[in-house]
């Protein structure tokens, strides 16, 4: 027993108690070694824990510890046994239950074969009882102690006494045994070598190069340990990885990588006081002509993997995607990107993306669609209420009524039943506008307007405005054309004032003056900055201002070659001129530098600009 203690003690970090039982014995045998009795508390709960030194659980009565047990009466020095598999330790739990049975099996057999040619006989049996009772060991070890008393009682009673036995022990002649156990997924090899007996050999270079044959062991071996093993102190009771297969890398399959979602979910944007700003959803994708909307990325090639026998392990190809190809895209002549062939909104129809050149808005714009900011053609089927801005590149069609809202189109504009703007409502397109009518508003348009009424509204045209359908009127605000306007009425009887300007580029002017207006408190700004003390934030502040002054300048430049070439061009076209049925007194036209009061109802009214001087013809 205290040799027991001594070993449980070295090995497990556990000695046993005399009076413990059967019970108490297993399950101290099952606890977790620690590394050091002397660690603080604190540490000792902070230690993550590692399997127990022996992960196969053999008990004491087991022939491999009854093996080492009579080799350590012959060796004084003998190390301890080792059979620690570290490289196990993140297998998964099932997989590692399987390869400790097969290992425990194996140990048992050749261990408990051992013991038997070491009683001689076994102690009177014959070869065929030995045989049976090694069935027995192997397969039913939880009844190994009952054997082993088995086998010792009839030792007692073969009438031989124990200093006989050592006797015979002694001429017992076993050499050394290497034992090689190849894992289920034949990726390991694993050896442990049983001391010779009596006489018997010890360990050997060429026992070890002949197991190896013998297992058909012959890939990845570890050549050092095999040279080195013979000679060293650890050799015997000890569990060494002895080989290593190439494990199997599969073929990861391609997929395909997306920029753009395939479910637009509202997303609500907060600024930075965390105010959310409900009137953008951002709901739409918008794409451009020639952006990838997705692209394939390839499968991954496998690499085959190779068992400690030399045998291939055949590895999984990844396949291929399929780019989700579909309206108004194209496949990139590499054959990896999925392209847009024009502007427009990116769907995800459930099979591949297509792109819309008109984005349909089957209600209103209001809090359930967001503002929208779209590069192809909107058609609004209902109104766009008052607060929220459409912006296309394209066209926009509106079925319904613009309220307080904001418009910009890129293309034409085209408003089915009006727009009523309550003096907040912008409207800009560059092209073409046609509404129904036209009140309060602010109305830019770089085409021709052509609307049945305005009322009070700034409205600013480098084309020609037509105001000669339904009613045909013009009252109030101001209107600016660049190339003439014709209505059926201008001003009303009450004498309201009607202010018509013609000639010029009206759009561009009023760029014009905003940016002349910015480039002036930019002159200001610099100014009161260049008083300032000397610091990198004056500094870096100076250099932005004098950088947006540049392009300001530049800008103004361009405005203004630009504006002379069209001025010639209208003069060339034989100016601007007011065409109307009736006007009231309270108008007010100004072409060029020339301002005329209309002071009396007129009828037929061609108003143009002749030698400096404005002529009612």
């Amino acid at each position: 027993m205290e040799f027991k203690n001594w070993i449980l003690d070295r090995l497990f970090g556990v000695a046993l108690d005399e009076n413990e039982g059967e019970e108490a014995r297993e399950e101290t045998l099952q606890e977790e070694c620690i590394e050091s009795e002397e660690q603080p508390a604190q540490e000792e709960q902070q230690l993550v824990k590692k399997p127990a030194a022996d992960p196969l659980g053999l008990s004491w009565d087991h022939p491999f510890i009854r093996l080492y047990d009579l080799w350590t009466e012959q060796e004084v020095n003998a190390p301890l046994p080792r059979l620690r598999l570290d490289q196990w330790e993140d297998t998964p739990d099932g997989a590692l239950e399987q390869e400790l049975a097969g290992l425990r099996k194996a140990l048992t057999l050749v261990a408990a074969d051992r013991l038997e040619k070491i009683a001689e006989g076994p102690l009177g049996r014959s070869s065929d009882e030995r045989d049976d009772l090694l069935k027995d060991i192997l397969a039913d070890e939880d009844d190994l102690s009952e054997k082993q008393e088995v086998l010792e009682s009839e030792k007692d009673t073969s009438g031989e006494q124990d200093g006989e036995e050592t006797k015979e022990a002694e001429q017992v002649e076993l050499d050394a045994l290497p034992l090689v156990y190849i894992t289920e997924d034949q990726l390991s090899a694993w050896l442990i070598v049983f001391p010779p007996v009596g006489r018997g050999k010890e360990l050997e270079q060429s026992m070890l190069e002949r197991v190896l044959e013998e297992s058909n062991v012959c890939f990845g071996v570890d050549t050092e340990l095999v040279e080195a093993l013979a000679d060293k102190t650890d050799r015997y009771f000890h569990l060494f990885s002895i080989a290593k297969g190439e494990p199997v890398l599969h073929g990861k399959d391609g997929y395909i990588e997306d920029f753009f979602e395939r479910t637009v979910k509202q997303k609500f944007a907060e600024n930075e006081h965390g105010k959310v700003d409900y009137f953008n959803l951002n709901l739409v994708q918008n794409v451009e002509k020639g952006d990838v909307i997705c692209q394939l990325v390839p499968p991954v090639e496998g690499i085959s993997g190779r068992t400690v026998q030399g045998k291939e392990i055949s590895c999984k190809a990844g396949k291929s995607a399929a780019l989700p190809k579909g309206q108004n895209t194209e496949v990139s002549e590499d054959g990896t990107k999925l392209l847009a062939i024009k502007s427009g909104r990116v769907e995800f129809s459930g099979k591949g993306f297509q792109v819309k050149s008109v984005l349909e808005i089957d209600g209103n714009v209001d809090f359930s669609s967001g503002n929208i900011n779209f590069v192809g053609d909107v058609h609004i089927h209902g109104d766009v209420s008052s607060g929220f801005t459409v912006r296309t590149v394209g066209d926009i069609t509106i079925d319904g009524v613009v309220e307080a809202a904001e418009i910009e189109a890129g293309g034409d504009l085209i408003v089915a039943k009006g727009i009523s703007g309550d003096s907040r409502a912008v409207i800009r397109a560059h092209h073409n506008i046609y509404a129904m009518y036209m009140e309060n508003c602010s109305v830019h348009c770089r085409g021709n307007l052509q609307t049945d009424c305005i009322v009070n509204c700034d409205v600013y045209c480098d084309g020609e405005i037509q105001v000669r359908s339904g009613r045909g009127t013009i009252i109030g605000g101001r209107v600016r054309a660049a190339r003439g306007i014709t209505s059926k009425i201008i001003g009303s009887k009450s004498e309201s004032i009607t202010a018509i300007y013609l000639g010029g580029q009206p759009c561009a002017d009023y760029e014009r003056a905003f940016l002349i207006d910015s480039i002036e408190k930019l002159e200001a700004e610099m100014e009161k900055v260049e008083r300032q003390p000397e610091s990198p934030a004056r500094t870096k502040r100076m250099a932005k201002i004098r950088l947006d002054l540049s392009v300001g300048r530049m800008k103004l430049a361009q405005f203004d070659r630009e504006l002379k070439k069209l001025k010639e061009k209208i003069e060339e076209q034989g100016g601007s001129r007011l065409r109307c049925d009736l006007a009231y007194p309270g108008m007010v036209l100004t072409i060029g530098d020339e301002m005329m009061h209309l002071t009396k109802e007129t009828s037929l009214v061609n108003a143009r600009l002749i030698e400096g001087e404005i002529r009612l013809l």
